[in-house]
């Protein structure tokens, strides 16, 4: 395992992802920083059944990039960032392009993780890894539940060579 830094970033609505994030970096010895937009979704922008909603209509346009309300003062100090998300119409919430596009990863390795209510990760590994290249080392995305145990996350983490 490599001695570089670690983060683990995630963004978070409902605790899954964070919960699975917060035990990640326990297991990766990471630090840990949550991506939250810059406008709070409410209940009503995550409903995924309103045409209208804020998250649908985000979803709806690839070229989408929601405003983050903070950033990572020193992302040049990491050599491997694990990046979380729900997964939201079979793909990673546009919030996520926002973070990957927002920071230079040039000689970093990043490591997509992914929660779901059952659903695969579809196109995301494909979508986010383009933002990305190519000038990353990219991980095949992982999903994992908010329960998680601490020995999974470290036997997944040794099986990545980082």
């Amino acid at each position: 395992m490599s001695s570089g830094k670690k983060l683990v970033a995630y963004f978070s609505c409902g605790g899954v992802t964070a919960k699975a994030a917060k035990t990640l970096a326990e297991a990766a010895d990471a630090d840990l920083f949550e991506i939250k937009p810059k406008v709070p979704y409410t209940a009503a922008d995550l409903d995924w059944t309103d045409p209208r909603s804020r998250s649908t209509v985000e979803m709806k346009n690839p070229a989408s990039r929601p405003e983050i309300a903070e950033r990572v003062k020193n992302m040049a100090e990491y050599d491997v960032v694990f990046v979380g998300f729900p997964i939201w119409w079979y793909v990673a919430p546009t919030i996520i392009n926002t973070f990957l596009t927002s920071y230079d990863f040039v000689g970093k390795t990043i490591v997509p993780f992914f929660t779901s209510g059952g659903s695969g990760a579809g196109n995301t590994d494909k979508i986010l890894r383009s933002l990305c290249l190519p000038t990353v080392s990219w991980k095949p995305s992982k999903r994992l539940s908010g329960g998680v145990s601490r020995e999974s996350l470290g036997e997944w983490i040794a099986s990545l060579g980082i």
